[in-house]
């Protein structure tokens, strides 16, 4: 695995560019060399469940909002690329559909404290808006849960596109 033979400066900017937790990160790079991506992905899974809720939240803050090609670009533009590949289908979507992203994107972030994690790879923005309608209805501590989870698929799928 060629991120076995990065320095550690490198490991840690790769991983970061998979998860946004300075915790979840530390907790890997003790764990160098891994033997596979199996091995790699087993690794990001037990350090994720070891993981505070303010290492969640620093996670999910590396994200920019679904449907908000603004922020992606100007904001996040370390993960871009990854991030435009995964909400590919938010370009297609028309106006309204947007216009009601933005608006449940920013009743979540009120409601639960948090920006809206859907992991989006293979979604349309359609699909997305019904997941952000669903899961409004929770209770927060469900939503951490849920949102975890979504974050644990898109470190699983930036994790596989590594080289």
């Amino acid at each position: 695995m060629k991120i076995n033979e990065l320095s550690t400066t490198d490991q840690r900017g790769v991983l970061l560019q998979c998860c946004t937790s300075n915790a979840w990160v530390d907790l890997m790079l003790v764990k160098f060399p891994f033997k596979d991506e199996a091995a790699l992905l087993e690794c990001a899974d037990e350090s994720w469940k070891r993981l505070k809720e303010t290492d969640y939240l620093e996670a999910f803050s590396g994200h920019p909002k679904i449907g908000d090609v603004k922020s992606l670009q100007e904001k996040f533009s370390s993960t871009s690329s990854l991030a435009s590949r995964e909400q590919s289908s938010v370009e297609s979507a028309d106006d309204e559909t947007l216009k009601m992203l933005a608006v449940g994107n920013k009743s979540y972030e009120l409601k639960f404290g948090f920006i809206f994690i859907v992991c989006a790879t293979g979604k349309s923005a359609e699909q997305m808006l019904e997941l952000l309608q669903t899961r409004m209805v929770n209770d927060r501590e469900t939503e951490l849960v849920n949102a975890a989870e979504q974050q644990r698929q898109i470190f699983h799928i930036r994790i596989k596109q590594l080289p």
